[in-house]
């Protein structure tokens, strides 16, 4: 979360509860809440409703736009059902264990720093000796130095990886207000831009309906990844973006 943009605290303490993980991003359309609950329970206790619904009190407490339960074990098939429905992101042992053997694998590379294959000299070599470890930035996924004889560093060749990126664009896609107005502004552009080739009412308007379902769910999908939530929030943004479309037409 920090290296998405998140200011994160830990322990956050409200009135009345502990969060364990609040993170807060700030974009263009306002702050951005996260909440995460932490459950580190044996194998064979699995995480209940009771969780997930004392998680969604906090979240309307803090506003926050996501609600995320991580666990060491497992969730009850209740839990599973219920956070699909509410757009809670479950993370059980087995994603737990894949996201920190990716995170693992990155860091690795990150911090990897491979020797000039012309030298032979790779006893002496000694990462305090080198210049060439940099430290990471967001927009990078290494900086790699190379070692040649007699102990100079060659420029090192910078790689842009902007796949850390994404996770901040998919906090703002989480957002339902935030994908309404980027709905009603892309859809009105692509209406705008077929209304220079064709000036027939009916096509203008149909293209708008159906560039705002295809959007509406085609954005959600991207952010969620999850076919139920897609169906629901989606429906949700696309009748919220006619409706104001509708306004509009009778405001103007």
């Amino acid at each position: 979360m920090e290296e998405s943009g998140f200011k994160v605290y830990k322990d956050f303490k409200t009135s009345r509860h502990v969060i364990d993980i609040y993170g807060v991003l700030s974009t263009v359309v306002g702050d951005m809440g996260v909440v995460v609950a932490v459950k580190n329970y044996d194998e064979e206790w699995e995480v209940g409703l009771d969780v997930l619904k004392e998680m969604e009190m906090i979240g309307k407490t803090l506003k926050a736009s996501k609600i995320v339960v991580v666990t060491s074990s497992y969730f009850t098939n209740s839990a599973i059902n219920y956070g699909g429905r509410r757009n809670i992101k479950l993370i059980d042992k087995d994603a737990l264990v894949s996201i920190a053997k990716k995170f693992s694998n990155k860091e690795q590379n990150v911090y990897e720093t491979p020797l000039n294959e012309e030298s032979d000299d790779t006893d002496n070599y000694s990462p305090a000796k080198s210049s060439s470890r940099l430290t990471p930035s967001i927009f990078s996924s290494g900086k790699r130095g190379s070692l040649s004889k007699g102990g100079k560093t060659k420029t090192p060749r910078i790689s842009y990886n902007f796949g850390n990126i994404m996770p901040g664009i998919k906090a703002i896609l989480s957002n339902t207000l935030a994908l309404i107005v980027i709905v009603l502004l892309l859809s009105t552009i692509v209406t705008d831009i077929i209304g220079i080739f064709d000036k027939n009412t009916a096509l203008i308007g149909i293209s708008k309906i159906l560039s705002s379902a295809l959007l509406a769910y085609g954005l959600v999908f991207v952010a969620e990844k999850d076919l139920n939530v897609t169906l629901t929030k989606g429906t949700i943004v696309f009748f919220v973006s006619m409706l104001i479309y509708v306004v509009l037409i009778i405001i103007l």
